[in-house]
């Protein structure tokens, strides 16, 4: 009896030793041991590029003396009045359809663009092409727009899609031996767009740099012909150009003045910088067979020569671009 009480005591102050030391070693824990480590959460990710990128880009020929006197285009015949075009006529046609096909494109701010609070299509290009409505149709708001990437202007032109392009469209000799052209309404000078921190001040500075440019467009070539060594990263619209700068995904832009400085416009990290790499003369195509629509948009652009409405659609747009003294002269033949 007495030794079973013995035992139970032993075993019961054997029990509470334990408890205090266990209790013991986990308040040292608490108090001694030091937390794992736990940074703050993190991720990594690109940019994403915008849709059909291609920095696989064949070296294109460089822009060559014209061989042939490209800028000249068919002199203009007497001007119909508006609503009574000749019979038989493409503008005729255009009449009877009711509106003008024009292509052009809504990635190019204060070239032709999308007005974000108004959803209308605006911009120089665009106030061009209605002044050829208003000579056909008394009205410069008959005008059906159809967007087009660059390089597919000739064809929608050869196709019917459009009845003209007026989308920032160099004339060339390669050009024209598909379509025609009007005389140029305006001539461009090909620059640089960069960041304003990115130290570029010209094309000698594009060694080794990332510069991008719309596919099927002139740029491209004379870029490649300066800087050999630049990468060139190729796109659907300009206005890709613009975001993939902005992303850090290229170190430049480079194309017309005009094109440039709708950029510009829009962030006031960039600028344009450099002397002109080459000029480029803008004309409206027109289908080669529309020799009838050529004389007429020939007209339409003299008439806006003559009476002030070309200075005016250009102080509306490209005021940015510093005071125009006169447009581009035309130079026909017959």
């Amino acid at each position: 009896m007495t030794m079973r009480r013995t035992m139970g005591t032993t075993l019961r102050r054997a029990t509470a030793a334990g408890a205090v030391a266990m209790a013991a070693v986990l308040s040292a824990g608490c108090v001694n041991t030091p937390a794992p480590p736990s940074d703050p959460p993190s991720a990594v990710a690109a940019w994403p590029t915008p849709a059909g990128v291609s920095t696989d880009v064949p070296v294109e020929a460089p822009p060559a003396t014209e061989a042939c006197d490209s800028t000249a285009s068919l002199t203009p015949g007497p001007l119909p009045t508006p609503g009574q075009m000749p019979p038989n006529t493409s503008m005729d046609s255009i009449y009877k359809r009711g509106w003008l096909k024009v292509g052009l494109d809504v990635g190019s701010n204060l070239i032709s663009f999308r007005d974000p609070i108004s959803g209308s299509i605006e911009g120089f290009d665009v106030d061009i092409a209605k002044e050829i409505a208003r000579g056909i149709f008394g009205d410069p708001e008959r005008v059906e727009f159809r967007i087009l990437n660059s390089d597919d202007r000739i064809q929608a032109l050869k196709d019917g899609s459009v009845d003209i392009v007026v989308k920032t469209m160099s004339i060339t000799c390669d050009r024209l031996e598909e379509i025609a052209f009007s005389t140029v309404y305006y001539e461009a000078s090909q620059r640089i767009l960069t960041m304003r921190s990115s130290g570029i001040n010209g094309v000698a500075d594009l060694s080794g740099k990332r510069v991008c440019a719309a596919r099927g467009t002139t740029s491209i070539a004379r870029i490649q012909q300066r800087v050999p060594d630049a990468i060139i990263d190729t796109v659907s619209t300009w206005a890709d150009c613009l975001v993939m700068l902005q992303q850090n995904q290229v170190d430049a832009v480079s194309t017309d003045d005009a094109i440039l400085a709708g950029m510009a416009a829009q962030d006031p990290y960039i600028h344009v910088v450099g002397q002109s790499l080459g000029e480029e003369p803008y004309g409206i195509g027109i289908n080669k067979n529309d020799e009838d629509m050529v004389r007429f948009t020939n007209g339409i652009l003299e008439q806006i020569r003559s009476n002030g409405t070309w200075f005016e659609i250009y102080n509306r747009w490209l005021s940015i671009l510093g005071p125009k003294y006169y447009p581009p002269q035309p130079e026909y033949r017959d």
